[in-house]
């Protein structure tokens, strides 16, 4: 059994395992809970109510956080003739088609964080399923990283875009910021998230829909929110 520090053990004084927080206690204790040196993500876990070996509960998709993650990304965008320039003037980072999925298949190339392309690229893309299925790379038409309309694909993710799905437990992970960001601002990114969620829900889904809502910083510990927290 890994041997927690003295300070996590100190964290863990302040925080009521039993207790519901609100949104905006929830984020406070979260902020204070920060263990890293370095501008920690502050994470959220959301256990939902669905059975995902069925099709119609499992929840995939983009968000747009309103204040971002904090986080800037590369992006690589597979286009040709026009929507490659549409791409380039958009400020893609990487733009290109054949040439560089064959630098990702010769070359090991991985030097970015999120795939954009276009439609007709896919079948020449879809040879690199088990490189970039594991890595969470392979572009998809329900995030909005297989499109025509490149630039605002390219402008959603430089505004702080996330991906979502629910895992086998029906648990949709995410990040909602950094600890260096401002009460407010994270709190507004949250009940932004959380709006999504709830007007998602598949029609299939039955009983009490959110099951619990969990936050906590990198390495840092989880506190509980009370859902009723984002009623309205």
């Amino acid at each position: 059994m890994k041997k927690r520090s003295k300070k996590y053990e100190e964290l863990l004084k302040k925080i009521d395992k039993k207790t519901l927080y609100s949104a905006e206690d929830a984020i406070k204790l979260a902020k204070d809970s920060a263990l890293t040196k370095f501008d920690s993500s502050v994470e959220l876990a959301v256990r939902l109510n669905l059975d995902t070996k069925k099709v119609d509960q499992q929840l995939r998709g983009a968000f747009v956080l309103p204040n971002g993650t904090g986080k800037t990304k590369r992006i690589l965008v597979l286009a040709k003739s026009e929507k490659a320039k549409e791409a380039e003037k958009a400020g893609a980072d990487y733009v290109g088609d054949l040439d560089l999925i064959e630098k990702i298949e010769k070359k090991n190339w991985l030097d970015f964080d999120v795939i954009i392309a276009t439609p007709d690229m896919m079948p020449l893309l879809g040879k690199l399923g088990k490189v970039l299925g594991p890595k969470g790379l392979m572009p998809n038409p329900k995030t909005g990283t297989v499109t025509n309309d490149i630039e605002k694909a390219v402008s959603d993710v430089k505004k702080g875009m996330i991906e979502y799905k629910t895992d086998s437990f029906g648990i949709v992970h995410t990040i909602i910021g950094k600890v260096s960001f401002s009460e407010e601002k994270l709190v507004e990114n949250l009940n932004a998230f959380m709006d999504l969620i709830k007007k998602i829900k598949p029609t299939a889904s039955k009983g009490i829909y959110i099951k619990s809502i969990v936050i906590s910083t990198t390495m840092g510990p989880g506190i509980k929110i009370d859902s009723n927290s984002f009623d309205k």
